[in-house]
């Protein structure tokens, strides 16, 4: 391809550029155009007006929102208004009841997660779940055990997989521009101090689930970075924790006596990965970065780290591309966590209007889960290397 053609260019028809030494140039494709080719349209109920009033259902030509849920009176009145649904229900095991409800968007706290997934599949109903898909190893069993009986769709919303920069890293890594990826490393920090710590911890002077909410059973964000780029699993762990003095590590529902945990972990194909989720770090937001013997691609982040891909053959990427077109036009909006919610908004709506599995599916999403709870008791047992159990069927299975 010649030299001369230039990135917007390659953007317009559909490429990633990547500018390489000396003059030559390479697209890689950016996904296809959104183009609406069913009139179903997917009954959905959506459960949890905090985040859960974040995602674009009603932006959907294939969706609609015929229900929404909270037990707090004036989150429930949130939904209402952001969706325009006019039939509240008091509780998720209501909503759950209407027959014209044919999925469920979860957005609960994330100790119900397990429990009103199988609520809700026991119903006969598809579930998109908040993150994380669970909280132990027999919750694990227990959702993959539903599923699997029931037949249903079951997605988690993982945003680190819809980020504009995950999705151009899968897109490198399937392209072979890294070469061999040899290694990923990823972080989650989110401070939990001052205000933020107060309004989260607690509500009306009492504590929350996320009051000392152990740091490795909220793994996803980090781990999907390496999970949904290369498929692989995570199949032995190590992790060290430590706390900051805060008078919650002593009194909390978990006995969780971290703010911090660093893992070190060993994949199925003998890499390396690094994961850090940590409450008491001065740094902030989700970050990755993936190496490999002829390329290495880098985010940005809240310390100013750069965003840069050195790739194979001296390509480099200087700035993410677009990625809009792969959702409907009226969707085309940043409603939080880089740019990821109308994607997997989206894929959740045309998995089940297309009658596919989505891409972070239950077995994607407990890959993702698990070794977080590994990590966790490895944490407890002064950072003893544990293996990670495999939820995935069996090869040819379900």
């Amino acid at each position: 391809m010649a030299g001369e053609i230039s990135r917007r260019a390659l953007l317009k028809a559909g490429g990633l550029a990547l500018v390489a030494a000396p003059a030559a140039v390479r697209a890689l494709p950016t996904g296809e155009p959104f183009r609406q080719t069913s009139d179903r349209r997917i009954r959905i109920g959506v459960v949890g007006g905090g985040f859960g009033c974040s995602f674009h259902w009603h932006e959907h030509p294939n969706c609609q929102v015929i229900a929404v849920s909270d037990l707090i009176p004036e989150r429930r009145d949130r939904l209402v208004q952001t969706y325009g649904c006019n039939r509240p229900y008091e509780s998720l095991e209501k909503l759950i009841l209407d027959p014209e409800v044919e999925a469920v968007a979860v957005f609960t706290e994330a100790t119900n997660h397990a429990r009103h997934v199988i609520a809700c599949m026991n119903a006969g109903k598809h579930v998109i779940s908040a993150v994380p898909a669970c909280c132990s190893l027999e919750e694990a069993l227990q959702i993959r055990e539903v599923k699997e009986k029931t037949g249903l769709t079951y997605m988690m919303a993982e945003t680190s997989h819809y980020r504009w920069e995950t999705i151009t890293a899968r897109r490198l890594y399937l392209d072979g521009m890294f070469g061999e990826l040899a290694y990923c490393e990823a972080e989650y920090y989110h401070p939990m101090t001052g205000a933020e710590r107060e309004s989260l911890w607690f509500r009306d002077g009492k504590p929350t689930w996320r009051y000392a909410y152990p740091p490795m059973l909220y793994p996803t964000h980090t781990n999907s970075f390496l999970v949904s780029v290369t498929g692989e699993r995570i199949a032995r762990i190590s992790c060290i924790g430590w706390g900051n003095g805060d008078p919650a590590l002593k009194d909390n529902a978990y006995q969780n006596p971290f703010t911090s945990e660093v893992a070190m972990a060993v994949t199925d194909r003998g890499r390396g990965f690094r994961s850090n989720v940590c409450w008491s770090l001065h740094a902030h937001g989700e970050r990755a970065q993936w190496f490999g013997t002829e390329g290495a691609f880098y985010m940005d982040g809240s310390g100013g780290q750069p965003f840069r891909g050195i790739l194979k053959g001296g390509a480099a990427i200087g700035q993410l591309p677009d990625y809009w077109h792969m959702v409907p036009e009226k969707m085309r909006r940043d409603s939080g966590h880089g740019r990821s919610h109308p994607f997997l908004t989206h894929e959740f709506v045309m998995a089940l209007v297309e009658k596919r599995a989505p891409e972070v599916d239950l077995y994607e999403s407990l890959a993702m889960t698990v070794p977080g709870i590994v990590a966790h008791q490895s944490a407890l047992k002064g950072g003893e290397q544990l293996a990670v159990p495999s939820f995935d069927p069996p090869r040819g299975g379900a």
